[in-house]
């Protein structure tokens, strides 16, 4: 049974850790991803992830004062996520090269990839990855991570309406690459559109 959020919540405020620890099962897989998306570093994301959590356990006194915890939660890890991109970039500016460790020929595999190989699945992740950077990003929160429309907006600093010209965008290439019939297209368009 899981519990709802504003519960969590007011859970949190009074000091449960089991309600930190359910806060933490329900969104610490989709909130590492994101952050990997952005720092393209899964233990960079992971470290992330794992601070924003803390630091929310930390501030528990104050966690009444958010709105919407779940946008609260992917705002802290996309700052967070920013400010580890600058330091690392600041970081490798100071560095001499000599010290650089290049690693080639490592390709990182997804166990997801692996075990599904229809081909009609990769061909789904290849029209996915073919978007455009933005446009994949907001189309992933809002398929993967099952955030409304409304809530990509505000997490992402952009407008509802660039949201949904995005998500139009991506469901057109997507089906275009797919080559997917017209009446699947309006049916993934309404979709969108109810979001």
């Amino acid at each position: 049974m899981t519990i709802s959020l504003p519960h969590i919540q007011q859970g949190i405020h009074a000091g449960n850790e089991q309600c930190l620890e359910e806060l933490y099962r329900l969104f610490s897989k989709r909130l590492h991803h994101f952050a990997r998306v952005i720092t393209r570093s899964p233990e960079m994301a992971e470290e992330i992830v794992e601070d924003v959590f803390v630091k929310l356990w930390s501030n528990r006194h104050r966690i009444n004062e958010v709105e919407n915890l779940t946008v609260y939660l992917y705002v802290a890890v996309k700052n967070r996520s920013l400010n580890a991109i600058s330091q690392k970039a600041t970081e490798l500016i100071r560095a001499p090269f000599d010290d650089l460790d290049i690693e080639t020929g490592l390709v990182a595999t997804d166990p997801y990839n692996l075990l599904v190989t229809a081909e009609m699945m990769k061909r789904m992740q290849q029209a996915v990855d073919n978007l455009p950077p933005r446009c994949k990003m907001i189309f992933k929160l809002v398929r993967e991570d099952g955030l409304k429309h409304r809530e990509v907006a505000e997490i992402l600093n952009i407008s509802l309406n660039t949201v949904d010209v995005q998500m139009a965008i991506a469901i057109k290439k997507i089906c275009a690459e797919l080559q997917v019939s017209k009446a699947a297209k309006n049916f993934w368009a309404q979709k969108a559109n109810k979001q």
